[in-house]
């Protein structure tokens, strides 16, 4: 039997020497305490060694994927006739005995053999020291290891990480030190701080006048423009600063120097971060920008920890403190997080952002995952992906912009056809109707209806009279509206110009009416009187009221009576 052992420098093929020590298996590992007793186990038969590291780096990548390489099948034709094969791998072994017709075997003997030869390699072949295996291993193990996980220098993101680190700590730091110059320097110089508004320019300016007197001698025109320049000088003629010493100049000025070298070190960072980023994830650059970009990742952690995370998750990556909240609160969850300062998310309208938002984090999804695991290093699928984004922009501005010109809902109404309808931009859908004047009827006030109207004012003032005296109740309600009803009947009646004999039969009816409503009235004015007394309260009796009310409507109606006959 021969035994495969597989090492950096090459193949090495085992004979074995006695094959009855490997059925006693819990032994087998003391026949390989010392060199002399293993060679009475093994002996190496042949050596196949690798010309360099690239050909042992292939030959390795095969043996993971239990894949025989062309060289080590030519070794075994040619060692191994008649021969039984044992193999550390079973997978091996088949595809072995598959392609070159040799019987492999696998078990527990093979895998203790194996584990003593590897204790005394170094004894077993000759011309092969530890010290010269050890860097054969080192350099097959670092190959190996790139070519799994496709490494490349270039893909470090740590890089990127404290870069954005850095470039966020300098902000804060530039932005304490420029609000520390103005406000030193504001006591000498207050009104400069109105003028010139942007920290870097200021700090200049401060540096290069010194003392505001100084202000008409020189020449601004490299730090700012004509106009600034001129209201700067103006302004420091008539200043209502304090005067200050040529030591507080001094130190005002080291501080300027530090705003100064902090702005230029930060443009030189951001020159590198957008480097960086434009190498080790383009198509994400070209979505989102290299800042918010940079954030993701660092956020995080890797770029490979960012391609494991789906587009739902990186569209509120940032946001998890609010997430959670929302969720706790049983609220609505937040619609983004660190991918909200993308430059396509601030072009849309609010109502916009959160479906801009959700579409932006699918495709920054895809690009992070191409970034990552892709052989590529252009940028044409972000490029692509961020055209149809801002396809879809358009899109759903449009759509607003046709539902705000047609109709509510923005679907088109749907006309009746009309053969009357006119053709051209003024047609009309029917003809135009005409005016008819002779269709008109013209009312001319009467007396009657004059009279009436002052009837029913002296009637409602009465009524308001005797409800202070007396308590209202919902029969009282019910007829004082069927009297209204019946008025009103009247004045329409007064109004359509009814004359002759048919106008006095309907007086006549109308004053029976009145008649039985009369004494109904009194009769339910009665009866709330002994409720009243019943009850012992204190009210007024309506009974003068009434007696009142009764002469004046009979008064009334032998009014009317008389001019009817007239």
């Amino acid at each position: 039997m021969l035994a495969l052992f597989e090492t950096p420098a090459g193949f090495a093929l085992f004979k074995v020497l006695d094959e009855g020590k490997l059925s006693k298996v819990e032994d087998l590992w003391k026949e390989f305490s010392t060199a002399d007793s293993a060679r009475k186990i093994v002996k190496l038969k042949a050596f196949s060694k690798f010309e360099n590291t690239s050909e042992a780096l292939s030959a390795a990548t095969l043996l993971i994927d239990s894949k025989p390489s062309k060289g080590l099948r030519k070794f075994l034709r040619a060692h191994c006739e008649g021969e039984a094969l044992a193999v550390a791998d079973s997978k091996l072994g088949n595809a072995i005995k598959e392609k070159l017709q040799i019987d492999c075997v696998h078990n527990n003997a093979v895998m203790e053999l194996m584990r003593g030869v590897r204790s005394q390699l170094s004894e077993l072949i000759s011309g092969l020291a530890a010290q010269d295996l050890s860097p054969m291993s080192l350099g097959l193990s670092h190959s190996l290891s790139r070519y799994k996980l496709k490494f490349s220098p270039d893909k470090v993101d740590t890089m990127i990480i404290q870069a954005i680190g850095l470039l966020d700590d300098i902000d804060k730091e530039l932005n304490t030190y420029a609000m520390r110059v103005r406000e030193w320097y504001g006591w000498h110089f207050p009104e400069l701080a109105k003028i010139v508004q942007d920290n870097i320019l200021y700090a200049k300016a401060a540096k290069l006048m010194g003392d505001r007197s100084n202000a008409a001698k020189l020449d601004f025109s490299e730090i700012l423009p004509e106009e600034v320049e001129t209201e700067l000088k103006e302004a420091a003629l008539i200043s209502m600063g304090t005067e200050i010493s040529d030591l507080d100049l001094m130190n005002i000025k080291d501080l300027c120097n530090q705003v100064l070298s902090f702005a230029e070190y930060r443009a030189q960072l951001y020159d590198y971060l957008k480097s960086r980023m434009n190498t080790i994830a383009p198509n994400l650059t070209a979505l989102v920008g290299e800042l918010v970009g940079a954030r993701l990742i660092a956020h995080g952690g890797s770029l490979l920890n960012l391609a494991k995370q789906p587009g739902s998750t990186v569209q509120i990556l940032g946001a998890e403190k609010a997430l959670f909240r929302a969720l706790k609160t049983k609220h609505a969850t937040p619609k983004y997080g660190l991918i909200y300062h993308a430059s396509l998310i601030g072009q849309a309208a609010p109502k916009h952002k959160g479906k801009i938002s959700r579409s932006l984090a699918a495709k920054t999804a895809l690009a992070i995952r191409y970034d990552a695991l892709g052989d590529n290093q252009d940028n044409t699928m972000g490029l692509e992906n961020r055209l149809k984004l801002e396809a879809r922009l358009r899109s759903l501005e449009g759509r607003d912009l046709n539902r705000a010109a047609g109709s509510a809902k923005g679907k088109p109404k749907i006309e009746v056809y009309d053969k009357d309808r006119k053709t051209g931009a003024g047609g009309l859908i029917t003809p135009g109707k005409t005016y008819n004047p002779a269709a008109d009827a013209v009312l001319g006030p009467t007396e009657l209806s004059s009279e009436r109207e002052k009837n029913e004012q002296e009637k409602k003032r009465k009524d308001e009279e005797a409800g202070d005296d007396t308590p209202m109740n919902g029969v009282e309600k019910k007829k004082k509206k069927k009297k209204k009803g019946t008025d009103i009947e009247d004045t329409h009646a007064a109004e359509d110009g009814v004359a002759g004999p048919e106008s006095e039969v309907v007086g006549k009816k109308e004053k029976k009416k009145k008649k039985k409503h009369a004494a109904e009235d009194a009769e339910l004015q009665n009866e709330n009187i002994e409720a009243g007394e019943k009850k012992k309260k204190k009210r007024k009796h309506p009974e003068a009221d009434e007696e009142v009310e009764a002469p004046s409507e009979k008064k009334e109606k032998k009014k009317k009576k008389k001019k009817h006959d007239a």
